[in-house]
């Protein structure tokens, strides 16, 4: 979800009013997504490497993710949806950590949309950790393992691999988001910046997707033909 300060900065705006708006630009992709019938989101919403940030920025934005889990986690739970949260908890005050924890636990039960926010997450952390903390499980592992051995330490394995991944803010890279889970998704880039990314934008982006081939290694004649 980039460009939120960007998008503040054209206005003449303070950064943090692009964070606000963006907060407001999630709500409304949460409510696009259930209606459309998908299953998993995932927004990065802080990574591991946005603590370089101003000081200040990082303050406000943690203040916003309180007060966001304080006004959203009822009306995410009235609507069904269950709430995650991945990432490294260790670096957040109390009261985070204790909101998204009963956050987590009030929606468990739902069987809507998987809403998960990374939050001080980043895809080199999440293999390490994963690995770590496969390797104590099982030391025997030291001497090799599988991909399904590995992939249940993983900080989202509780979801599916992700077939589409959405940039918004006009950059081209994944910047250390699940890197295990986008060995196969299809990449999507736009320039809109996050707090102007809307239900048109999101259908543009499923479009797309729809018209990718996706063949996982295998070739066009091996992929099953739609019926006539």
């Amino acid at each position: 979800m980039d460009g939120n300060g960007r998008w503040a900065k054209r206005r003449f705006l303070p950064r943090i009013a692009g964070h606000k708006r963006g907060v407001e630009a999630v709500r409304s992709v949460v409510r696009f997504c259930t209606d459309r019938g998908v299953e998993y989101l995932t927004l990065f919403a802080f990574s591991s490497e946005n603590w370089r940030r101003p000081p200040e920025e990082v303050s406000f934005l943690m203040q916003l993710f309180i007060v966001a889990l304080q006004q959203e986690v009822k009306k995410l739970h009235e609507n069904g949806i269950r709430f995650k949260v991945i990432g490294d908890l260790s670096r957040f005050e109390p009261q985070l950590v204790n909101l998204i924890q009963d956050a987590e636990l009030l929606t468990s039960g739902n069987t809507g949309l998987t809403l998960t926010v990374a939050a001080n997450y980043g895809g080199r952390w999440d293999i390490m950790q994963a690995a770590n903390r496969m390797l104590k499980d099982h030391p025997e592992f030291v001497s090799g393992f599988s991909e399904s051995d590995f992939a249940p330490y993983l900080a989202l394995d509780y979801a599916p691999e992700p077939d589409l991944f959405i940039r918004t803010g006009g950059e081209q890279r994944i910047s250390n988001f699940v890197l295990w889970q986008l060995a196969y998704s299809e990449l999507y880039f736009t320039d809109l910046l996050w707090p102007d990314f809307d239900s048109a934008a999101l259908d543009l982006a499923i479009a797309s997707y729809q018209q990718r081939e996706r063949r996982f290694g295998r070739t066009s004649e091996q992929l099953p033909q739609p019926s006539a």
